[in-house]
């Protein structure tokens, strides 16, 4: 350490008999005119001699050169001061000496001594405090550096060059990218902001073996499931921390940042590849229109609300039985769109008048109907809530609709009104019966888009599983070959919007769910995402299929011929097995009499009767097990 201080103190040496000369010359310089300079030139030079012989010595003298000037303060400010001082005095001196014997011409401007003190004590100890400037940004980058996380980046599109050029730029986030990873063969080799494409993604395991990586970051919004379940496979195996890009559908009208970096959860695993397709045509849909949303405050109606306001809608009225759930969604959506008239809107939809009179006063054009209860084992237990509510409830909004002339009315359905087995598929199946019947009968635009599971919604398998995960287990499933479709939710409701922009009247949608998962895949998956071995540090028990629920959904019944839209994940039932013959209006007052009986096993069998391929009735009776989970 010593040594190498003093090699820096040599060329602090040097460095000062450059700055003595420019200092000297800088003196006369500074007094005289530029026609002068040249008479003076022969005193000019003199005097740097007379300076070299002087002020070196002194400077060596007071210290100048055993000093570690990185560590520079007020003392050494003095200490400088003193020093070259000295030196000008006795630079000065010498000289008056020379022009008194007659060595030098006697009209030498005397005051190029005091300029030459100036310009020495500026020079000589501002380069000494530059010195120490210098090392304390020297040490600050050394230890930026030192501390620093190095981050491989998955993908080299657009989102990662954003995510690199944020990593770059001065910020607390002390993450230094390294390189990137791309299956694109025209990127490989080829850099970005200065940082390489150094292979494809299926070599990740072996750059984690032999360079030091300490993050991964997957920057690819629009990245399949598989994608990311082989690079967070990888990571955990190799002990290594990654983070994603939420999935493009949540990432619709928002930004591409690092702020938007988070950890890999179970939705991404699942994530399918991403079409879009007439993103405009839903625009055009919602552009300058009134929207009304029920059940606004809930996990599809709250999705809903964002991805409709981001439409720029005249108005958008959030209708909802909670006052909690909706005064949480004004007030964010308040925040993101400051411009965009919103309407909280406290109503049960089981309560006519109410309902007539909120159409009445702020007119929507558009209705998307969200607000259900959802709940299998709840609706088990409670069949006069379930009908009240998904049915009556249904009816009635249906009817304010036809009621006040709106142009378009989307049910958001579920798979298991197809066939249902249980008190909530069937209600919600009699619901796509009263907005198909209505469709029909009044020549409407309204429609029933229908899908399986959503990831993530309120008191759905993950939040449980979650819960169980982190009190130590077990994960409870109902049966081992338990299958379900599961789609993530900004992605349905994506897709809600997509069909109803298509809709013409009395069409059933159906969402392309991808394959079924088996719900013992997903527990283990969401177990390692943990950090935790499955079977060995979380225990897995089976507790049985309870009322109501089938091992496997289907979207629509076998047979119903199913045709392809101008969206690849959207398919329209041709014809839905509905019972032309029926008489909605009268079974479903006779649904509302039956269900306020006690005689359950006449409600099952009644509800059996209206719907086909239903079987409520062959179910045991229930026995609510709140321990398991909503499937």
């Amino acid at each position: 350490m010593s040594s190498r201080h003093h090699v820096r103190n040599r060329f602090v040496l040097v460095g000062d008999l450059a700055l003595i000369v420019v200092s000297v010359l800088g003196s006369f310089a500074l007094r005289l005119d530029v026609s002068q300079l040249p008479f003076y030139f022969p005193a000019a030079l003199m005097m740097c001699a007379v300076a070299l012989l002087v002020k070196v010595p002194v400077y060596f003298y007071f210290g100048l050169y055993r000093r570690l000037w990185v560590y520079a303060s007020t003392s050494e400010l003095r200490l400088i001061t003193v020093a070259v001082t000295t030196a000008s005095v006795l630079t000065s001196g010498v000289m008056l000496v020379l022009i008194s014997a007659g060595i030098l011409q006697p009209g030498m401007p005397r005051s190029a001594l005091g300029i030459d003190w100036l310009l020495s004590l500026v020079l000589i100890g501002g380069s000494r405090f530059a010195l120490r400037i210098l090392a304390e940004q020297s040490n600050a980058r050394r230890d930026a550096l030192r501390e620093a996380k190095r981050v491989l980046i998955i993908g080299a599109g657009d989102a990662g060059a954003l995510v690199v050029r944020e990593l770059q730029r001065p910020s607390q986030l002390n993450l230094i990218p390294i390189g990137f990873l791309d299956d694109d063969p025209a990127k490989q080799n080829h850099q970005i902001y200065g940082v390489s494409v150094i292979g494809k993604v299926n070599k990740l395991s072996n750059i984690l073996d032999n360079q030091q990586v300490d993050e991964v970051i997957i920057a690819i919004p629009s990245a399949p499931g598989n994608i990311i379940r082989l690079v967070n496979d990888a990571c955990r195996t190799k002990g290594i921390p990654s983070r994603t890009m939420p999935g493009i559908y949540e990432l619709l009208g928002g930004k591409v940042s690092v702020n938007r970096l988070r950890e890999v959860d179970i939705t991404d695993l699942l994530r399918r590849d991403h079409v879009r397709v007439n993103d405009e045509k839903v625009g055009q849909a919602l552009e300058g229109k009134c929207v009304l949303v029920t059940g606004a405050g809930g996990s599809i109606g709250s999705e809903l609300s964002r991805q409709i306001a981001r439409r720029n809608p005249a108005e958008l009225v959030l209708l909802g039985h909670g006052e909690n759930s909706i005064f949480e969604i004004l007030l964010e959506l308040q925040s993101n769109y400051p411009s965009l008239k919103l309407i909280p809107v406290i109503a049960d939809i089981r309560n006519a008048q109410r309902l007539d009179s909120v159409f009445a006063a702020q007119q929507p054009q558009i209705v998307f109907h969200a607000a259900a209860h959802k709940h299998v084992p709840l609706m088990e237990a409670n069949p006069v809530e379930a009908i009240s509510n998904n049915v009556l409830g249904t009816r009635n909004l249906v009817q304010a609709a036809l009621d006040h002339n709106i142009e378009r009315f989307v049910l958001i359905s579920t798979d298991k009104a197809v066939r249902p087995s249980s008190i909530y598929g069937a209600t919600k199946r009699l619901a796509e019966m009263i907005v198909l019947d209505a469709a029909h009968q009044h020549q409407r635009a309204f429609t029933v888009v229908r899908f399986g599971n959503v990831l993530g919604s309120r008191g759905s398998i993950i939040p449980i599983f979650k819960n169980q995960i982190a009190n130590g287990g077990p994960v409870t499933i109902t049966h081992p070959d338990m299958v379900r479709f599961f789609m993530t939710i900004p992605e349905a409701v994506y897709l809600v919007l997509q069909a109803s922009s298509m809709q013409s009247g009395g069409e059933v949608f159906v969402l392309n769910m991808g394959e079924p998962v088996r719900i013992l895949d997903l527990a283990e998956d969401l177990i390692k995402l943990s950090g935790l071995e499955p079977h060995k540090d979380i225990e897995i028990t089976f507790t049985g299929i309870r009322p109501g629920e089938k091992l496997a959904e289907e979207l629509w019944d076998e047979g119903t011929p199913l045709a392809q839209t101008s969206h690849p994940d959207i398919f329209r039932l041709d014809q839905d097995a509905s019972l032309p013959t029926l008489n909605l209006t009268q079974a479903i007052e006779q649904l509302s009499t039956f269900s306020l009986s006690i005689d359950r096993d006449a409600l099952n069998k009644f509800i059996d009767s209206l719907i086909p391929g239903s079987s409520i009735s062959e179910s045991r009776p229930s026995d609510l097990q709140l321990s398991t989970l909503d499937l």
